[in-house]
């Protein structure tokens, strides 16, 4: 019975060394020299400053910013930790909401959303600025729904409509290698380029 599991502990012990520890320092060691920018966490600078991440949305909600979708993430709740609460964009604590639509919470929550942008611009509204993405960090919102927001900005900002549509336009990511994924707008360097403009 030992000669059998001498063989698979040595087995077990020399995988866990390949594949958890040998493995992974090779992919990032390999990662920071080949792609320094997205290993680093994609960080965006602003006067050599870190604002934030291409790759994780932000919480704006100031009128002369574009808004990104809702974040369905949430943290503990500082006056009773064994509770929940929203926490936009908390990237410790990564996921949906996991409602349903017959949850009446997500009704009226999307209800309340759509009631309050149509406040902003009657029209549809864009799907994406009432629901959360699936890690609730998307930092991407639909070209429809950057639109839908121009003439706000723009009147916040004391800037031409055109003017915001074409840093729009220069903002919007294509598809990737032309087929995969859906045209988007990344709303933090979107807001960046806005700040920038003289």
């Amino acid at each position: 019975m030992l000669s059998q599991i001498r063989p698979a502990l040595v087995l077990l012990v020399l995988m866990t060394v390949l594949t958890g520890l040998a493995y992974p320092l090779a992919m990032t060691g390999m990662a920071s020299v080949l792609f320094p920018y997205q290993a680093g966490g994609s960080l965006i600078e602003k006067d050599g400053k870190v604002v934030g991440s291409a790759l994780i949305g932000q919480n704006f909600t100031d009128p002369k910013y574009f808004h990104a979708r809702p974040s369905g993430t949430t943290g503990s709740d500082p006056n009773d930790p064994s509770t929940a609460v929203p926490a936009p964009y908390n990237a410790a604590n990564s996921g949906g909401s996991n409602a349903g639509p017959t949850s009446k919470a997500l009704i009226e929550r999307v209800r309340g959303d759509v009631n309050a942008i149509k406040k902003e611009k009657d029209g549809p509204v864009p799907v994406d600025l009432v629901t959360t993405s699936a890690s609730g960090l998307d930092p991407h919102i639909t070209p429809a729904a950057a639109e839908f927001q121009a003439a706000r900005v723009a009147a916040a900002r004391s800037l031409s409509v055109e003017r915001v549509r074409a840093l729009l336009a220069q903002a919007t990511e294509d598809r990737f290698l032309g087929i995969l994924g859906e045209p988007r707008v990344n709303v933090l360097k979107l807001n960046l380029a806005l700040d920038a403009l003289k």
